[in-house]
This record gives C-alpha cells, sequence and structure tokens, in this order.
C-alpha cells in the first residue's frame, strides 16, 4: 500500500480560487467541484484570505509572521529550560560547598 502525497498549491492558485469565489456568485462547493479541490481547503483559504485583509496584511505574509512566532516560542522555551537548568545546578553546587 503506497502513501499518497500531499498536494500542494501556490499562493496564486489560492488567491485566485478565493477570488473566483468572491467574484462569481457562485457557491463554494461548486468552485471546489471545477477546480478538483475539497470545499473544505477553499473555506479555509477564504477565511485566511479575510483575517488578513482585515489586519491589512496578504495571506503570505500573515503565514511568515505566524511560522516566525512559532520558531521563537519554541527558541525561548528552549533558553528558558537552559536558565532553569543553569540556576539548578549553580545552587547544588552552593550547597556542596557549604
Amino acid at each position: 500500500m503506497s502513501a499518497q502525497k500531499r498536494r500542494q498549491y501556490t499562493e496564486e492558485f489560492k488567491t485566485e480560487a478565493v477570488r473566483l469565489v468572491q467574484e462569481s456568485g457562485k457557491p463554494v462547493a461548486e468552485i471546489a467541484r471545477e477546480l478538483g479541490i475539497a470545499e473544505n481547503l477553499l473555506y479555509r483559504w477564504r477565511t485566511e484570505e479575510h483575517n488578513a485583509r482585515r489586519l491589512g496584511t496578504t495571506r503570505t505574509n500573515l503565514k511568515a509572521e505566524h511560522e516566525e512566532l512559532t520558531c521563537l516560542r519554541r527558541e525561548l522555551d528552549t533558553v528558558r529550560k537552559e536558565r532553569d537548568f543553569l540556576k539548578r545546578a549553580a545552587a547544588f553546587f552552593a550547597r556542596e560547598r557549604s
């Protein structure tokens, strides 16, 4: 049994699909069928586009900011763990010297 690869869509494709939904007046399900994609994808892209416009940016920039924030949170967690370890080590060696 072979695993199927996930299909990846370009940002241009996503933007054009959302534009079709907004300008055509057709239901999302119909446009999704015409494009050969799942309805939930088109709904998600439309929501992302709406949220990005509301914040005055693009979907690509919003996604990049989210990825950067996730990376920074992960790094902060690592630094906190290192700091806590060093505090415990310093306390341990301070007690040992006494």
